[in-house]
């Protein structure tokens, strides 16, 4: 098979197409859902999935972490059966409605454990290359059951999936929502044009500035004692450990809770998920990559900051062990650990800022000294600007530093922990002997809290300075004598000899020096230094170090930690900004998010938790518009709604029944927008009448959409199969009820008392009279928007296009032609035809125009091409 970059399969499918076998999931527009994560697989006892017949037994295998079916990289390109679906591709809209996992069924040839409906081991074949499958088992939730119908039969194909024992911190595939292509949200409406030569920029970091740009969003449903888990491991690290262990996470979780740090780092994947309530992060590494993690944390200002938990894969582990997660990661279950960090206690740990200056009333450094150090140049600033865990100079900086650099020049030999420890043993072991930092007194001076200890370090003759954040340094030694808290907000300063650092190995202490919040440190010569173990060589220099602040951190014991502030329990709660948007903006601009966030109007704050339904959220905002003595339009009896900013480049309102089912996290980041239904005083009357162009398109608008809340509670959907026949053709009644001329009449005359009155006597709504008119017919030419009103809820949907002898026209013609502009708006919400043609072949937008009615020509006109540009959409929703 041909190969592209190094470890890059490359298949060609049945059509000829070329592919590359992934082994993370797809996050761009391209993913398919249910597609396999390839990773090879050399274990003898591993076959093909494929059946006999099909499988071409040729080339090497691959096995799918997802699911763990394998196929040899020839039968790749014939695998029918899917992987787990891990995010929702349906309508964008409907993501709340099937919210459920289903399980996903695999046959088995080998399975350990019991069978979970007869309790039974599992008896694997031992005859070389059997295929009989023994068991049946679910990817998701891992019930495994015998293959035989008294243990697993049709019936488990329709039960939903509890994703196992790992259900509090997996995240389910309906949070993980795919947006549609850009096209799929382009409005042929007419807009407002924009002022001449006038521009919009998206500024960095406002609403919608990273939606153009994202294929996938995160809508999460919280749940009590749910902690959703999120996993950034590095595959390199630990040697060949990474790779093993990224393939062990995707099988145990989502795989798409899973990100590889090497794939642009973990900017990406917090911000996806910067929206779950309860989130915990899970840096797999060294102490190196739970700061670049924290870091970033900082940088796109998550907030509130979910607590970070680090399983150790790298060589000193200072933090993990601080935390309790141990000094490196052997062959302890996966498993076991991310139920433990779903457990875990949240603790809080201090870091400090470095500001660095050139220090100008240092010696000049000479090009003699500068080209001494060869391919290493000297810095001007420090690796990192944040301390996580110790900042230090000296002579331990400087075999951190002599590690690094042979590192560099000969990675090979640094594949495994105790070979780099050897190292630093050797390292130590020369400095030891040649003590080239005896005098590194004489170039520091350091101030900490404002006082001058630079006359005690010099009497101690140190020959490294520490300043220590954790307990833990070195790999796990504890140079400071004392106890210190991880969040106290001090730091501790430690001085260390050559003759020191190998005796902290023994338990021995460093000298203390001072406990500080504020350091500052003049070096007058290069000196090496470190930050987490990052070290360089700094040309002379002022350095300032001060509390940034306090991060969140996962714990898995106390020993050896001192905490203050400790309660993972705790409810999230946030202030959110409520603005409220007019309706004549929303008609204006609502395919364009920003300028319609621009229009909006701020209201005040609200104080909310983050795992609170909308059906709460509307009681807060009730209550902050009487405190601020702000009241709403409630038009026609419709109160205000709510506006999803999030999950679209498009908004759209959110159902007043619907609000149990979505959250505040769903449809706001840090600002809620609420709709205002303004400008329903002036609709039509029954027979016509003037009004705005603003007042008109919002009026009809906004009962469209409540009518369209009130045929969804009376009967489902109405719009399912609405625009499947054009072609008019008569429809007469064929219900068991008695057909009558009379309700027709009833309905003419807008008496709904007796229309209700015969429909309750066994009456059918859909007769009609010797023209062929049907009661919604009638009602609709003379403007009786009640008797509408009931003909649409209690009639049967095939009302909506039955059409009339002599025109062929339906209720919708019929309301264009008398210029029935709100009534226009409630026949085509609950799903009458747009595209239906009369006798003389035009559509309703037609016949509104030959009436002179411009306005309703152009609201029609607008749902045509909505419905046009979405031609799979049952609903006609704006």
């Amino acid at each position: 098979m041909p190969k592209n970059n190094p470890g890059e399969v490359v298949i060609t499918g049945e059509n000829g197409e070329q592919r590359v076998l992934r082994s993370t999931p797809d996050w761009s527009e391209a993913a398919v859902n249910s597609d396999h994560l390839w990773i090879p697989t050399s274990a003898s006892g591993d076959l093909c999935y494929l059946a006999e017949a099909e499988c071409t037994r040729y080339g090497s295998r691959m096995k799918c972490s997802g699911c763990r079916i394998v196929a040899h990289i020839s039968c790749i390109p014939q695998m029918k059966f899917p992987c787990r679906p891990t995010f929702w591709d349906g309508d964008v809209r409907q993501y709340r409605e099937n919210t459920n996992t289903v399980h996903h069924w695999v046959h088995r040839r080998s399975q350990t454990g019991k069978c979970q409906n007869c309790y039974k081991s599992f008896q694997s074949k031992l005859s070389f290359g059997s295929k009989e499958i023994v068991a049946i088992s679910c990817s998701w939730c891992k019930e495994a059951f015998h293959n035989k119908d008294s243990c697993f039969n049709m019936e488990r194909y329709k039960e939903h999936c509890s994703l196992g024992v790992n259900s509090d911190i997996t995240v389910p595939p309906s949070w993980i929502v795919k947006l549609p292509g850009r096209d799929n949200f382009k409005s042929s409406l007419r807009k407002s044009p924009r002022k001449k030569g006038s521009i919009r920029r998206i500024k960095k970091g406002e609403p919608g500035s990273s939606d153009r740009t994202r294929s996938f969003i995160v809508k999460p449903i919280p749940t009590c004692g749910s902690r959703p888990l999120i996993v950034f491991l590095n595959p390199k690290s630990g040697g060949n450990q990474g790779v093993k262990l990224m393939a062990k996470f995707q099988w145990l979780l989502n795989p798409r809770q899973v990100f590889d740090l090497t794939q642009g780092g973990p900017k990406a994947g917090l911000e996806m998920f910067r929206k779950v309530p309860n989130l915990i992060i899970l840096a797999c590494g060294g102490d190196g990559t739970a700061g670049w993690v924290l870091s970033v944390l900082d940088q796109i200002q998550f907030s509130p900051q979910p607590p970070v938990g680090v399983l150790p894969l790298g060589t000193g582990n200072d933090l993990a062990r601080t935390l309790g997660w141990g000094g490196g990661y052997t062959d302890e279950p996966l498993s076991k650990i991310i139920q433990a960090m779903g457990k875990a206690e949240t603790v809080y740990l201090d870091r400090w800022q470095l500001k660095v200056t050139k220090n100008t009333v240092a010696p000049a450094i000479s090009e003699e000294v500068l080209a001494s150090y060869g391919s290493h140049p000297v810095k001007d600033n420090l690796p990192l600007n944040v301390v996580n865990n110790y900042f230090s100079f000296g002579v331990d900086a400087d075999i951190a530093l002599q590690f690094h650099e042979a590192r560099e020049a000969h990675p090979e030999r640094f594949n495994s922990r105790l070979r780099n420890k050897m190292f630093y043993g050797q390292c130590g072991g020369k400095d030891l002997l040649l003590r080239r930092w005896k005098d590194l007194t004489d170039y520091v001076t350091i101030e900490c809290d404002g006082k001058d200890i630079t006359p005690k370090l010099r009497s101690e003759k140190c020959h490294a300075v520490l300043f220590l954040n954790i307990p833990s340094y070195g790999g796990g030694t504890r140079p400071w004598s004392g106890h210190a808290a991880t969040d106290d907000g001090f730091i501790e300063v430690v001085g260390l000899t050559t003759y020191t650092l190998p005796l902290l190995q023994a338990g021995a202490h460093g000298c203390t020096l001072a406990q500080c919040q504020t350091a500052r440190i003049v070096t007058h010569k290069i000196i090496p230094m470190q930050v987490d173990g990052e070290a360089c060589r700094l040309a002379p220099s002022v350095i300032e170090l001060s509390l940034l602040n306090k991060a969140p951190v996962l714990a898995k014991s106390r020993y050896g930690l001192y905490s203050s502030q400790s309660d993972s329990k705790k409810t999230v709660r946030s202030s959110v900004v409520v603005k409220r948007i007019t309706m004549t903006e929303y008609e204006r601009n609502h395919y364009d998010k920003e300028a319609l966030q621009e229009s909006a109007q701020a209201i005040g704050e609200i104080d909310v938790s983050q795992e609170a339904v909308l059906e709460h959220v509307r009681k807060l905002v009730n209550e902050l518009l009487e405190a601020t003595n702000q009241k709403m339009s409630n038009a026609g009896g419709i109160d205000w709604c709510f506006i999803d900013c999030c999950t679209a480049e498009r908004v759209f309102r959110v159902d007043t029944g619907q609000e149990h089912l979505h959250y505040l996290t769903d449809i706001s980041n840090d600002e809620l927008y609420i709709l205002d239904p303004e400008g329903r005083n002036s609709l039509d009357g029954p027979n016509g009448g003037t009004m705005s162009d603003d007042a008109n398109d919002a009026a009809n608008r906004e009962i469209m959409n409540s009518y369209r809340n009130d045929y969804k509670k009376n009967r489902g959907k109405q719009g399912e199969g609405m625009e499947q026949n054009i072609v008019p053709v008569p429809v007469k009644a064929t219900h068991l009820e008695k057909a009558s001329g009379d309700i027709v009449k009833a309905a003419h005359d807008g008496d709904l008392k007796k229309v209700m009155e015969m429909h309750s006597s066994g009456i059918s709504l859909l007769s009609t009279n010797d023209l062929g008119e049907t009661a919604l017919h009638c009602a609709t030419s003379q403007g009786h928007r009640e008797v509408v009103k009931y003909l649409l809820a209690s009639a049967p949907q095939s009302i909506l296009d039955m059409v009339e002898n002599e025109r062929g026209h339906s209720a919708l013609h019929k309301a264009s032609l008398a210029k029935q502009r709100t009534i226009s708006c409630m026949l085509v919400a609950a799903g009458a035809s747009l595209l239906l043609l009369d006798k003389g072949r035009s559509t309703a937008r037609q016949l509104a125009t030959q009436a002179g009615d411009s306005d309703l020509a152009i609201y029609l006109e607008s749902q045509e091409n909505f419905l046009k540009s979405n031609p799979n959409d049952p609903e006609t929703n704006i």
